[in-house]
């Protein structure tokens, strides 16, 4: 598959996980009191496990065995969790940014380094002995 393509599936299927993601930051924030930090970094964590399984079977459609693949797929997004939480920290509660402007630049920079982490080591196809 072609890395537009491909690319372009990851989207949509990150589409679902980020829709969970905002759920969670909007809910965190104004339902639960909590600061936009851990309800960001929250909603990453649920979004991940749906993201995890659409990308392994559909944008993917990886052969490896979900040890090799799950473990692979989070820690690259044991990175861009990371990513995420230390950009909305540093947007909203040093440069006083919006929360969903800060979180929204935060998706796109996550997109572009999980889809990399992604293709190119956590559902790379095995070469064969």
């Amino acid at each position: 598959m072609s890395l537009s393509r491909q690319f372009l599936r990851f989207a949509a299927v990150g589409a679902t996980g980020t829709a969970v993601q905002y759920i969670t930051l909007w809910a965190g924030v104004e339902w639960l009191g909590s600061t936009a930090v851990v309800a960001s970094a929250v909603g990453y964590l649920l979004g991940s496990v749906v993201n995890y399984l659409l990308n392994y079977f559909f944008t993917f459609d990886s052969k490896q065995s979900h040890v090799e693949a799950a473990s692979k797929y989070y820690a690259v997004l044991g990175v861009g969790w990371c990513i995420n939480t230390g950009l909305m920290a540093l947007f909203v509660n040093v440069l006083q940014m919006n929360y969903w402007v800060a979180q929204i630049i935060t998706t796109g920079i996550g997109l572009v380094w999980n889809f990399l982490g992604s293709r190119f080591w956590a559902f790379r196809p095995t070469r064969a002995k």
